[in-house]
Formats: structure tokens, sequence, C-alpha cells
């Protein structure tokens, strides 16, 4: 058997517009997170543009590159999440991963863009393109795939396209972590908790069906209702091994111990 660990961590942050105060709360996460001995850490959906297709891509550029620079200076990996444009001019909801060495490996960009399911199909899905599911190798012998909030639960509230169950699919390209990043609606209704269930179920259902790791973080904002889904780590068998307070900003760490026969790593 080949044995091979990753310490993961989670910054469950304050996500707003402002691009500089983003980036500062990254890097605090970032610095923490070196002194844990994490090699990668996963930040909220939009946590470096905020959660909007009307970015100003200069300041994201200049913020993208403190940060990034920052992160390879402590030797921590990034799975980061922002809104970003790319040379084709078009917007995407990214999630892109660097290696501790600062090498870019690229982007999973949200494919169940949230809209309307009244037949009209309006919201996020005219606002952002997407691209195929994509996977990345870490490093020999451990792959790593992301997700962007409703590409891993498909809400039925507002999907509008069938689920492509793109757990499965990441599970059938050999990847052994997923990491979701997370930026959900939530007033501390009883509907927000009905919502919370489904998203945390989702998680635990999807991570077993797949036999597959998954790291989640969602945005804190507001700090004094409790988040959209839990922020943690979910193991193959569907047990989250560790998890936040569901208020507030909040960090977590842990080492993913992963086994695979050699002839099939």
């Amino acid at each position: 058997m080949t044995e091979r660990h990753l310490r993961v961590a989670g910054s469950q942050m304050l996500v707003g517009t402002d691009v500089q105060a983003n980036v500062d709360r990254i890097i605090d996460a970032l610095d923490w997170a070196a002194g844990e001995a994490a090699e990668i850490l996963l930040t909220p959906e939009g946590a470096l543009s905020g959660y909007t297709h009307a970015i100003d891509q200069a300041v994201v550029m200049e913020g993208l590159a403190q940060v990034t620079e920052h992160a390879r200076g402590l030797s921590v990996g990034l799975a980061l999440g922002t809104c970003f444009i790319e040379p084709s001019n078009q917007c995407y909801n990214q999630l892109r991963f660097y290696r501790p060495d600062g090498h870019y490996l690229g982007f999973h960009s949200k494919i169940l863009r949230c809209a309307t399911v009244d037949g009209t199909a309006t919201g996020e899905i005219q606002q952002f393109a997407t691209t195929g599911l994509n996977c990345f190798d870490w490093r020999p012998h451990l792959r790593i795939g992301g997700l962007v909030c409703n590409d891993l639960w498909a809400n039925p509230s507002c999907t509008p396209m069938p689920d492509p169950h793109l757990t499965q699919q990441l599970a059938v390209m050999n990847v052994d972590v997923i990491f979701h990043a997370v930026n959900g609606a939530r007033d501390g209704s009883a509907w927000s908790r009905v919502a919370w269930a489904y998203h945390e179920s989702n998680l635990m259902m999807r991570a077993q069906a797949g036999g597959i790791w998954i790291v989640t973080v969602d945005n804190a904002h507001p700090v004094d209702k409790p988040c959209s889904t839990p922020s943690g780590v979910i193991n193959p068998t569907g047990a989250f091994v560790c998890r936040t307070e569901s208020c507030g900003e909040q960090r977590f760490v842990h080492t993913i111990e992963l086994k695979k026969a050699t002839a099939d790593a």
C-alpha cells in the first residue's frame, strides 16, 4: 500500500466587495495556515473579488498578486475562490488552484450557476461563463478537484438544469479530494435551517456515494446568523471528521490520510 497525506486548512471568513479587505483576511488566514503546517488553504466562493460579476479586473489582479506571492513565500498552496475575467473577456466564478511553490494549476468554474426555475432562467447563469469539469494532479498519486457552491448539491429552488452529479464525475476521474467553496444565502429563518440540512446531507451522501474526501467552507457574513452549510472535512464514508462552529469567522485544519494500492495509484 502507498500512504499519502494532505494537510488541509479552511477559512470560514467574511467576504465582501472590498477587495483589499478580502485580501487582508486571506493573508491573515494564510499566516495561520502556515503556522498549522497546512499544505493548502481553501477559501469561500468569491473570497478575493467578492461574489459578483461586476468586478474591477485590475483591482482583482492586484489582489491576486498579493495573495499568491504571500502564499508562495509561506509555502502554502491555495484553493482560492474568486470571480475573474479570463482573456476571453468572460467572467467566471472560479476556484483557482496554486501549489505551495506558487505554480498555478488552473481553475474550476462554477457549472451549476444559480437561476430562476420558472422557465426564464435569469440570474447568475446569465452573468458568468463556465467551462467543463477539471481536475488537477497535486503531486504524483494525489489528484484534486474543485466545485463551487451549487455545483455540489444542485439546489432544486435555483437549478434549472438537470443535476449532472459532479461529485460522481470527479470520483470517476480518480479525484481523491474535492475542494468546495461556498457563499450561501441565509437569513436565520426556519427555511434557512431547512437549507442547512439539505446542504449538510448532500455533503455527507455525495462523499459516501463517490468514496471521496470533501473539504468545504462557507462565507461567514453575516456573523450573527448561522452559515448556509457546515464548514469542515467529510471523509469517504460520509462522516465529518472536523467542522467549525456555524456562526462567525472560523478556521479548521485536518490531515487527510489517503490509502490506495500502489498498482492503482
